[in-house]
């Protein structure tokens, strides 16, 4: 039976299984506690780990989320199985960061990762539609340098023990939030945990757990990748993982209409703002990143968990970016941007289309 499940991830069916899937839990897991139209959100729950860690101090986004480790470790159990765990990196992992970082902070200016502003979509939230339009745009210019011949160069095997640091770390953060141990003299810290706000509803972490390792498996075996639905579907007319986009929208929309999470509007949304500029910007420079980079935030853990060195480094430019955003008010709110998200945001597009430029390589 295991093996012609995966058989057919492996098909052009698998995103289409793994998008259904993955929009039909993420719209339960906020039944079942997580906040508002973020069932599964990797930026925000990446947010609110670096708040756990203590990385930024914003009191309402700390909790370290079960789904990114069932991410990591479900990709890597998955590997493993099938013998795809194959240690590599470098490729120009600095810059990786760097876009990693510059994601983060498009990400939190628009409020969400490209799965959460589905997510928001298929909630009824149509300040949605602006950041899926600026994700669109961003791919798009994204798309426009690897036709220039942009790479940031290949990867190289490394040893299997450097793959093992992501599977390990993601056991760590579940030992944490599991424990939830006080090391400081009040009481408090180093793991922080949000009393109210977005970082205080979650669902049980067992719950969140079985999740996160079901989505990571099913996502490795598919290859689901939001942003790489849309490049292929641009670049070579390929719809093989842009129909697991349809299927995520569309099965996440018909669950919150049976459960009651269905409420239309722009006002009163649930962690989000109706700036429609910075909306669209915010994803415009996350989109271009995520592009850059080579897939979405969800298919960086799921490469992380494989074991891509490369994966990781975005990843940890991703935690630091939600510690920059927070600590130099960067990440916008349900009152709008931030003091100085837009700023950030036009530098991050100065950066990564720089780095588009810089890295073309030349075309036979």
């Amino acid at each position: 039976m295991l093996k012609g499940f995966n058989s057919l991830l492996m098909s052009r069916l698998g995103p289409i299984i793994t998008g259904g899937v993955v929009g039909l839990l993420a719209a339960l897991l906020v039944r079942w506690g997580n906040p508002g139209n973020m069932g599964i959100c990797v930026a925000c729950f990446t947010r609110d780990i670096a708040g756990a860690l203590g990385l930024h101090r914003a009191a309402v986004v700390q909790y370290l989320r079960p789904e990114i480790a069932g991410f990591i470790l479900g990709s890597f159990v998955s590997a493993l199985v099938y013998r795809e765990y194959v240690p590599r990196s470098g490729s120009a992992p600095v810059i990786r960061f760097f876009l990693g970082m510059f994601a983060m902070i498009g990400a939190l200016v628009f409020l969400g990762c490209p799965w959460r502003a589905y997510l928001r979509l298929a909630g009824g939230d149509w300040n949605a539609i602006a950041g899926i339009a600026g994700l669109v745009a961003g791919i798009g210019i994204g798309i426009v340098f690897l036709w220039k011949g942009f790479s940031l160069g290949r990867s190289y095997e490394a040893p299997k023990g450097t793959g093992y640091f992501m599977p390990v770390a993601a056991i760590a953060l579940l030992v944490l939030v599991i424990m939830a141990p006080a090391f400081g003299k009040d009481g408090t810290g180093p793991i922080f945990f949000s009393e109210s706000g977005p970082g205080s509803a979650h669902a049980p972490i067992i719950i969140s757990l079985i999740v996160g390792l079901l989505v990571g498996w099913m996502a490795q075996r598919s290859r689901f990748c939001t942003v790489g639905a849309i490049r292929d579907l641009v670049m070579v007319r390929d719809s093989h993982l842009f129909n697991g986009v349809l299927a995520f929208i569309v099965i996440a929309f018909a669950t919150n209409i049976v459960i009651g999470k269905f409420h239309p509007g722009f006002e009163g949304q649930p962690i989000a703002h109706t700036n429609t500029l910075w909306n669209f910007m915010g994803m415009v420079l996350s989109g271009l990143a995520f592009t850059l980079a080579g897939g979405c935030p969800g298919r960086q853990l799921i490469m992380s968990g494989e074991g891509d060195g490369d994966a990781a480094v975005f990843v940890f430019g991703m935690l630091v970016g939600a510690a920059v955003s927070h600590n130099f008010s960067l990440a916008s709110s349900g009152a709008g941007p931030a003091a100085f998200g837009p700023s950030a945001t036009i530098v991050g597009l100065v950066f990564c289309l720089a780095v588009g430029l810089i890295m073309r390589q030349r075309l036979n």
